[in-house]
């Protein structure tokens, strides 16, 4: 693109001074779209790329708009000293930032220009010739390993979990990029001893990966689905106690990787 500044997005939200999504102090920008329905997905506003209405706190909300890289940069370019200090930046989030391959990539570079850390938290479901647009741009990526069966990947997520364990392989390969792996722990799904270290076994099978991050289930983004006028699919199911997820978590640990609960 001659000047990528003047690339077009949607996203609906950014998010400044988060401590989760990365290392350091970073601004999340949140792009809209994803082909996974994951059950307890927690901005289900992000699924569709179109822009939509929800109810929010007794008032319609649109969510969604469209935007240039130029447009975006400002509020990027604000905290650049909380960045420098904290060895933070700029993280892509969704929805699935993937699917947006004539945005995302420009707006990395565009920080790389300004000498911004980037990341990018990503199911992974996308195709490969849009992964490389991103690669070249990129510090870290974190990755969801939902599940290691792709019948029951499919059924929470709407999906198959191939696609996604190949792109992971050929992340990892590429050696540009500190690839991170994470875990949603979904009761019911696949918070289990058994599955948890099918997952940690697959992560530490991939070149370079070391650490693996476990994301106990919450329900955080249940009311949006009323909000939404949509059903939310886990409804009634109990929370993880502390108890087990430190199991899982040592189970995890018999990897050889570095896990920890949360990040």
């Amino acid at each position: 693109m001659e000047n990528y500044m003047k690339a077009k997005g949607r996203i609906f939200d950014i998010q400044k001074y988060s401590i989760h999504d990365g290392p350091g102090i970073r601004t999340i920008v949140f792009l809209k779209g994803c082909a996974l329905r994951c059950r307890w997905c927690c901005n289900p506003e992000s699924q569709e790329f179109d822009i939509q209405t929800m109810m929010f706190e007794g008032k319609e909300k649109v969510m969604g708009y469209d935007v240039t890289v130029e447009d975006v940069m400002p509020a990027i370019l604000q905290d650049t000293f909380y960045y420098n200090r904290s060895g933070g930046g700029v993280t892509l989030s969704g929805g699935e930032a993937l699917l947006q391959p004539n945005f995302g990539p420009h707006l990395l570079h565009a920080c790389k220009d300004y000498g911004i850390n980037t990341a990018i938290e990503t199911t992974g479901f996308a195709r490969w010739e849009f992964i490389e647009k991103y690669l070249p741009y990129l510090d870290y990526v974190l990755m969801d390993i939902k599940h290691m069966n792709s019948a029951k990947h499919k059924e929470f997520t709407t999906q198959p979990n191939e696609l996604i364990h190949e792109n992971a392989k050929r992340i990892a390969e590429s050696g540009m990029v500190d690839l991170t792996i994470r875990v949603p722990v979904i009761p019911t799904f696949n918070a289990t001893p058994e599955e948890i270290y099918d997952i940690a076994m697959f992560a530490a099978s991939l070149k370079g990966v070391k650490k693996l991050h476990l994301l106990p289930y919450h329900r955080l983004g249940q009311g949006k689905y009323d909000g939404l006028g949509r059903e939310y699919k886990l409804d009634g199911i109990d929370l993880i106690p502390n108890e087990y997820m430190q199991e899982l978590l040592e189970v995890a640990k018999k990897s050889g990787l570095e896990c920890q609960i949360g990040g």
